[in-house]
């Protein structure tokens, strides 16, 4: 499974699954080829390949915070907007481009259930940033 997103659901069913051959990867976390094309090879041979932030997800069950559902990419931008910086400064920041950033922002916005006419959405991320950041 290569995914954006941490679907518990999911992760449960695929590390039960008494076949061989398991992957679920994050899309945010895929970027180099040789890494990518090593998780393929050990899944076609029957291997496990299950990234980090999926098995910590799954074990911490049910200690779930606002964020817990952000991609590692998405906190990182959530962060430098806690910050104050702009879509374009966080764009060169990460070395994304504009589009990315938006899409992004857009994504933190939806699952932190900030709908798109929810008015100060962005300093509403940015509480919501601060207060889990506190606990």
């Amino acid at each position: 499974m290569l995914s954006q997103y941490i679907a518990d659901t999911y992760a449960r069913e695929l590390l039960t699954l008494p076949e061989g051959g398991i992957g679920y990867l994050l899309k945010d976390r895929v970027n180099r080829i040789r890494d990518f094309a090593a998780a393929l090879d050990t899944v076609a041979s029957g291997g496990t390949v299950i990234d980090p932030d999926v098995v910590q997800h799954v074990l911490s069950g049910s200690r779930r915070g606002p964020l817990d559902n952000l991609t590692p990419r998405e906190r990182e931008v959530l962060a430098l907007m806690a910050d104050g910086q702009s879509n374009a400064d966080i764009a060169r920041v990460l070395t994304l481009t504009d589009a990315a950033v938006n899409k992004h922002i857009g994504n933190i916005f939806a699952k932190l259930g900030l709908g798109p006419i929810e008015e100060n959405r962005r300093v509403r991320a940015f509480l919501t940033y601060l207060q889990a950041a506190r606990t």
